[in-house]
């Protein structure tokens, strides 16, 4: 089934999907507002969300807890026009036509909140250059 509306698709993926994914997510369903749809998951997703992770972006005003790990399936891969992975190598299938990045940021497990605090604002201005991307009006060209 083929969808009608051109709302860009970006996939979260780490190994966890407890820390750096979810913010990341959760920055992206701030930023983009509902004009991106927003998944992320995890090559072996973890229990539950990293409680620093979730203090670092309550500071932000964004609020995670309703957030849970999720497996990475192919499916969810399939379905989504960004593929960002965060250190799960290569465990992440490859579909062609799909954009691919691999963001190398710091794990938040077992850190402190300052360390975090700094793992967040990259994240943060990383989701900000993509939302700008994702969103640019250059797919409205008039001939």
């Amino acid at each position: 089934m083929t969808t009608v509306n051109n709302t860009p698709s970006v996939l979260f993926v780490c190994v966890h999907n407890a820390g750096r994914s979810q913010m990341a997510a959760g920055f992206l369903q701030e930023l983009g507002q509902g004009r991106i749809e927003v998944r992320s998951a995890g090559s072996e997703p973890a229990d539950q969300l990293n409680a620093v992770a979730v203090q670092a972006m309550a500071e932000e005003g964004i609020d995670i807890t309703s957030a849970t790990p999720n497996i990475l399936t192919t499916e969810a891969v399939q379905v989504s026009d960004v593929v960002i992975t965060m250190g799960c190598g290569d465990v992440c299938p490859i579909f062609p036509g799909k954009r691919y990045e691999d963001w190398e940021l710091a794990d938040p497990a077992g850190q402190d909140i300052e360390t975090v605090r700094r793992i967040r604002a990259d994240i943060k201005t990383r989701v900000q250059h993509l939302v700008a991307e994702l969103l640019a009006p250059t797919n409205s060209t008039q001939n």
